[in-house]
């Protein structure tokens, strides 16, 4: 039975290339074009099962915060309820507005949906045969796709002629691109270490060096982590869809099917962001003990759990957030981007730069020679220089940026929101002072006049 798994999924098996009619070892459709195809509808489909079950876990999750039971009634503790809505989604009418722009309505939808499922392709799920594409440009490629996401929201915004719809696509189009600069300076200085854009290869770095990438970059993955809450348009970020103020945002005319893409859109942006952050911090499908596991059917299926299991923990901060944090102004939010995300991904860079020149080895210009070669990539001596970068990533750089950007800032308006809120009171018991001031005065002389 292990040598049938082995052999099922490392390679493409012999009832795939006997399906091309090809000889080994130059199966060229079988290797590259049909077991590559049915990875992809496998991942697909585990993705969108695990989409439709986040929607369910995020209800149980708020009710478990609100001290309710959340879903209960279709199926064992209310299990088949993503069934259920599923079903209803495909049988509600589709209606699109009469004043709707036909053709980019109906394509916004399927826009979002791609760009975000499209970036699995090479997300490394697991050791091994887990990972479909293992390209040099992982990283690249999921940052530039994911980017494209955006065109389906403001497509939907301009397409549905309804000032709701387009009001989120603005809001959205606008935070997006705002905090994709800050999400990608901060993975900057986590790929300095790395030497790498490949995803397997920066797991692989991590377990050269023998340290998550969290504990050299504490910055670079605080700005990452809150970039990727504005990238996803998840709460406190949740302007573009603010139901208080906008309905829904972008997606207010949209019902059924439609409105359902939008939303897979949304969670499989989540387990990509959490999938990413997973990779390059938390050391991706690695964790201690797992390489003394010599069988290697277990090894990669554990490695598997391991990397969902860090996805899992992720994606619960995301519903945390949701249901805890209040929703920001959008000058806040604009605010927070552009004066403390993208100065703090930048000033990262600098300092973890410095310290990587300072660790270099003495024959390549470095001070403390803290680093050595290896495969042709500099790695931190053991203990000392893992412990060097640990320290000057909580110590230095985190209190350096902090105090920088609080004293530039100081005079900005999100800065101290308490003093603001103080602020806005004093001026309001003023002007009501002053009404009642001038309504004093006024009643006499009306008096006088009778």
């Amino acid at each position: 039975m292990q040598a049938i798994l082995a052999t099922l999924l490392f390679v493409a098996p012999d009832w795939v290339v006997s399906l091309t009619g090809e000889r080994r070892p130059n199966a060229f459709l079988a290797e590259y074009i049909v077991w590559p195809a049915i990875q992809i509808v496998v991942v697909l489909f585990i993705v969108l099962t695990l989409v439709a079950y986040l929607v369910y876990l995020e209800r149980k999750v708020s009710a478990f915060m609100q001290a309710r039971l959340g879903p209960m009634r279709v199926g064992p503790w209310g299990l088949l309820q993503p069934l259920a809505d599923g079903i209803k989604l495909l049988l509600k009418e589709d209606i699109i507005p009469i004043k709707a722009d036909r053709a980019v309505f109906i394509i916004a939808p399927i826009v979002s949906v791609v760009a975000a499922l499209v970036v699995l392709a090479v997300i490394p799920w697991g050791a091994a045969w887990a990972t479909i594409a293992n390209v040099n440009i992982g990283l690249l490629f999921i940052l530039a796709v994911s980017s494209v996401g955006v065109l389906g929201l403001v497509l939907a915004g301009w397409g549905s002629n309804s000032k709701y719809s387009l009001l989120g696509a603005l809001r959205s189009s606008a935070q997006m691109v705002s905090y994709e600069i800050g999400m990608g300076l901060s993975l900057i200085g986590a790929l300095m270490f790395a030497r790498t854009l490949s995803m397997s290869g920066i797991i692989d770095a991590q377990k050269a060096d023998g340290v998550w990438y969290i504990l050299f970059q504490p910055l670079g993955f605080l700005v990452y982590a809150i970039s990727a809450l504005g990238e996803t348009n998840r709460a406190p970020f949740d302007l573009p869809e603010a139901e208080s103020e906008l309905v829904a945002g972008y997606h207010t005319e949209y019902s059924g099917f439609r409105w359902a893409l939008f939303f897979m859109a949304e969670y499989s942006a989540m387990i990509v962001t959490s999938a990413v952050a997973v990779t390059v911090f938390l050391g991706g499908w690695q964790f201690p003990g797992l390489s003394l596991i010599t069988n290697p059917t277990l090894f990669v299926f554990l490695s598997i759990l391991v990397f969902a299991a860090k996805i899992f923990a992720l994606i619960y901060v995301y519903m945390w957030f949701r249901w805890t944090w209040p929703r920001y102004r959008y000058d806040q939010l604009m605010e927070l981007g552009w004066k403390w995300m993208i100065p703090a991904g930048l000033a990262n860079i600098v300092l973890t730069g410095i310290w990587f020149v300072l660790a270099m080895p003495k024959s390549q210009g470095g001070l403390l020679g803290l680093m050595h070669e290896e495969k042709g990539r500099l790695i931190p001596t053991r203990y000392a220089g893992i412990i060097y970068f640990i320290v000057t990533g909580f110590v230095i750089t985190v209190p350096i940026v902090w105090g920088l950007l609080a004293t530039i800032n100081r005079r900005s308006r999100d800065f101290n929101l308490h003093d603001q809120r103080q602020l806005q009171m004093q001026l309001r018991r003023e002007r009501l002072e002053k009404m009642l001031q001038q309504g004093g005065e006024a009643q006499p002389a009306e008096t006088g006049g009778q």
